[in-house]
């Protein structure tokens, strides 16, 4: 197969994936949709190899991999997480309540290592699955491989309408409160929206660290050299620490990003700034779909049974953990479930949700900005922070835990 129509088809296939997702408002997810076109590629004409043949090996995926994961690090901003102590708070509750019933489930059903490969997608999303799928092939067991893609793949199900439902719950009783004159709005929660639209709107074309330079010299080139820089320093502390420590070089790449940024080296989201931020994810994609060649049919009808037991048992874990930090921090049920179930799919889809959602409720654009402000600033922060955060560092200590091929997944 030529390079090109290799790229053509698997662009082709990324593209339908994308429609059926916007036809269907997301609720069938395009990852789910992609993954099912590239299984039955593979299962008929596409060559094993097809990711690298139309331009993504390996070595490609991961260097997309240290670019992304450094302008994830970037877009942390800790005056933001201060406001959203208690919307962290609940979402570390539902990280825990995963971990937990997870592993109380597992042990009573599977392997350890099935265990460790299933733990940081559910808690995250592509970056994750990613480095977990890695972990698991490098040790030899291309079922768990397969295994850390498909629950990656498949507990969007779960999430999107659950989060729809609780939403809309929650919505209405805040337009009753509104309706009946007993709402005061989230001020704070107002705020933190505002702060979050002044971080993505920075035009400011250098970051203050060299502000002294010219800005007509911060090229893509610039940006991306000083992207790489902070990469190449989180893989050399990683290689360093090794006799002392084994630390995932992308934990690294997500720290690292954030000091970069903080202290004016890199600024926010710099690899979109450098256009390079669209290729970095289709190259991801691909290279995420690529671990489906490895999967037969009767792979998939083995994993069944242990996809749907852990993802239900993440649900559980997050709904009893956050509930009860939820009532604690007197925050409604319903805002606190949803909080934690963004853990199951993280941005774009909890901002797309949460927008569908207002807009059904409400034509009103007055009711629309009390409701924005009320539901979607926590739940742009709680899949930050499981997402983007929790889900990487817990993956890059995980990964390390997975130990030689064991016995297949029962």
């Amino acid at each position: 197969m030529p390079q090109m129509l290799a790229l053509v088809l698997l662009l082709i296939i990324l593209y339908l994936g994308d429609i059926v997702s916007t036809r269907t408002k997301a609720w069938i997810p395009s990852v789910f949709v992609c993954a099912v076109l590239f299984l039955l590629g593979y299962w008929t004409f596409f060559p094993v190899d097809i990711v690298a043949r139309a331009g993504i090996p390996n070595v490609v995926a991961v260097m997309f991999m240290y670019l992304l994961i450094v302008n994830m690090g970037t877009l942390l901003s800790v005056k933001e997480l201060l406001r959203q102590w208690k919307t962290i708070l609940i979402s570390l509750a539902g990280i825990i309540g995963i971990i937990i019933i997870t592993i109380i489930i597992g042990y009573l059903f599977f392997d350890r290592n099935t265990i460790i490969v299933a733990i940081p997608p559910l808690v995250g999303g592509i970056v994750s699955a990613i480095i977990m799928a890695k972990g698991a092939a490098d040790a030899g067991l291309d079922n768990l491989a397969v295994f850390a893609i498909i629950i990656y793949v498949m507990q969007g199900f779960i999430g999107y309408p659950l989060t729809s439902i609780l939403l809309k719950r929650e919505g209405r009783k805040v337009l009753q409160k509104y309706h009946a004159g007993t709402w005061s709005s989230k001020e704070d929660a107002k705020a933190s929206l505002e702060s979050k639209e002044e971080v993505t709107t920075d035009e400011n074309p250098m970051p203050h660290l060299f502000a002294s330079i010219p800005a007509r010299y911060n090229s893509s080139y610039f940006i991306f050299l000083r992207i790489a820089t902070v990469g190449f320093l989180a893989y050399f502390c990683s290689e360093v620490l090794k006799p002392i420590v084994s630390v995932s070089p992308f934990v690294l790449c997500l720290l690292f990003g954030v000091i970069a940024s903080s202290f004016g080296f890199l600024e926010r989201h710099p690899l979109k700034k450098a256009g390079g931020f669209g290729l970095a994810v289709m190259g991801l994609m691909l290279f995420i779909f690529n671990t489906l060649s490895k999967a037969t049919p009767q792979m998939l009808i083995d994993l069944i049974t242990p996809l749907v037991v852990f993802i239900l048992a993440a649900v559980v874990g997050m709904f009893i953990f956050s509930i009860i930090v939820g009532w604690a921090l007197k925050v409604s049920k319903e805002m606190a479930f949803s909080i934690a179930l963004t853990a199951l799919y993280g941005f774009p889809a909890d901002y797309i949700i949460t927008n569908e959602v207002i807009n059904n409720l409400t034509n009103d654009q007055t009711e629309k900005d009390i409701l924005t402000s009320h539901m979607l600033p926590p739940m742009l922060i709680g899949g930050f922070i499981s997402v983007t955060i929790v889900s990487v560092v817990l993956a890059g200590v995980m990964v390390n835990m997975i130990v030689g091929p064991l016995t297949p997944i029962n």
